[in-house]
């Protein structure tokens, strides 16, 4: 399997572009799936529904599985902070691409997302790790760099550059254990 990250401050587009991205990888036959860093609490399940009744009862985990889907929900006793690699270990083996938005500090390879209007600064001076930057004002990036510079607004051309450097994102857990 394949892995890249896409690492931006808030509000800069990762979502987006990776929301984009899926399809256009989809399109040319590729099973893709995505890990996403949230935020402290988050919940994807709801008062009411049996799921939750036995989550707040107090199990450790719960998986609920249809013919066409499943969730594995999993409550900590205490704060843990997963590794990207550990997320990763938790995929499905058969997928050809993982994107994972967010955990901008990872040691994987990464596209910075970067907008000018954004005020941000840019963190592919300084992260050796990122690969590309796509972004929307190319002109106004605030570092010279030899980084390829994507289009942010054109998820083809991205999705076309990540097909012809893919051998780069090969992934190899046995690195990360």
């Amino acid at each position: 399997m394949k892995v890249v990250g896409f690492a931006g401050y808030s509000g800069s587009g990762k979502t987006t572009l990776v929301e984009r991205l899926i399809p256009a990888l989809r399109l040319r036959g590729l099973r893709v799936s995505v890990v996403k860093h949230a935020h402290h609490q988050f919940d994807i399940d709801h008062v009411g529904k049996d799921t939750y009744r036995h989550r707040a009862a107090g199990a450790f985990e719960v998986v609920v599985a249809s013919d066409q889907r499943l969730a594995l929900m999993r409550e900590f006793e205490q704060t843990v902070q997963l590794t990207v690699h550990q997320l990763i270990a938790e995929l499905y083996e058969g997928v050809d691409w993982v994107l994972v938005e967010g955990f901008k500090d990872s040691d994987l390879l990464k596209i910075e997302v970067w907008r000018a209007l954004s005020n941000k600064p840019a963190r592919y001076p300084d992260d050796h790790f990122i690969v590309a930057i796509a972004t929307d004002s190319p002109t106004q990036l605030p570092h010279p760099t030899q980084r390829p510079v994507l289009d942010l607004n054109d998820v083809e051309a991205v999705a076309d550059w990540l097909i012809a450097n893919a051998d780069r994102f090969e992934y190899r857990a046995e690195v990360f254990a």
